[in-house]
């Protein structure tokens, strides 16, 4: 039987490694130099070095979009760990017709984020469903100002992305409890555990490593929130940009013909800095965990 030429392992990973370098890493580091310049469209660039960073330290707005990040992490992060763990228990049961509530569960997840925005955006419309029934149930006696106050459309958007986020860590988490032994279960019944007790003592211990990457994932996306932000507040980031992300200020600073490209990029990587804050706490986690079982 012929061996393989040295070559061939490289032929087949070639494509991929090619395609980070040109999509992945060059777009990243050239971000990163154009963080130290004043790149403008139609303009020649030149070096400002720290000047972009000094700037993002005393801009209001970008305070005010990370307010907005922070809240939504803070948020989010509980919201989507523990309520998709419960649903996963409560669909984890081989009971007849159980298949068509995960599939009611999931469906959610495979809906365009973009759609379901915009359906959102009707429902809590002044002239909306929700706010027609509020009135008609005489629960309210004028439209409340869901998509115009500051914190009613933050909180619409977080609940956009909860409940669309519902069913993905739902799956995760079916996962996760699939290999969960029974006799764990069986073990504490036998001392007298009760569900509650149970579900402190066994499941969570047993799903803590996806508890762990599904809390990640969530601070990571909540950090890069834009879509529901966008469209809820039509772009704008409500009243007085008070609800902007981070994301939609890159983008309006750097839109156009005269976007300050240089700017959004130091903005840019200041989100990528904040976006491996996460990663470096389930980092340190686990290494804390790995301590434990070898002491």
């Amino acid at each position: 039987m012929r061996s393989h030429r040295w070559f061939t392992p490289w032929l087949l990973v070639g494509p991929a490694v090619v395609w980070v370098l040109v999509f992945s890493l060059w777009p990243f580091l050239n971000t990163v130099v154009l963080s130290f310049t004043d790149a403008r469209p139609l303009r020649a660039v030149q070096p400002v070095g720290f000047a972009q960073y000094e700037r993002l330290l005393q801009d209001e707005q970008f305070g005010y979009a990370l307010i907005t990040c922070l809240i939504y992490v803070v948020v989010c992060v509980p919201l989507l760990t523990i309520l998709p763990l419960l649903l996963a228990l409560l669909v984890e049961k081989n009971v007849p017709g159980i298949a068509v509530f995960r599939t009611t569960f999931y469906f959610p997840v495979i809906a365009s984020v973009v759609v379901v925005a915009l359906i959102w955006s009707w429902l809590f419309d002044s002239r909306g469903v929700i706010n027609e029934a509020l009135q008609w149930m005489g629960l309210t006696d004028k439209p409340v100002a869901f998509l115009v106050d500051r914190w009613w459309l933050l909180a619409c958007a977080i609940l956009l992305t909860v409940w669309k986020g519902l069913g993905y860590y739902m799956v995760v988490y079916l996962a996760a409890l699939g290999n969960v032994g029974k006799e764990l279960h069986e073990a504490a019944m036998l001392d007298g555990a009760g569900s509650f007790r149970r579900f402190l003592s066994v499941t969570i211990p047993s799903v803590r490593g996806a508890m762990l990457l599904i809390s990640v994932l969530i601070a990571v996306s909540a950090m890069r929130v834009f879509t529901e932000l966008d469209i809820l507040s039509n772009g704008t980031g409500g009243p007085g940009g008070y609800d902007m992300s981070i994301v939609m200020l890159i983008r309006r600073v750097g839109s156009g013909l005269n976007g300050n490209l240089g700017y959004a990029a130091a903005i840019s990587v200041a989100l990528f800095l904040l976006t491996l804050l996460p990663l470096i706490v389930i980092a340190f986690m686990n290494r804390e965990k790995k301590t434990t079982e070898v002491r």
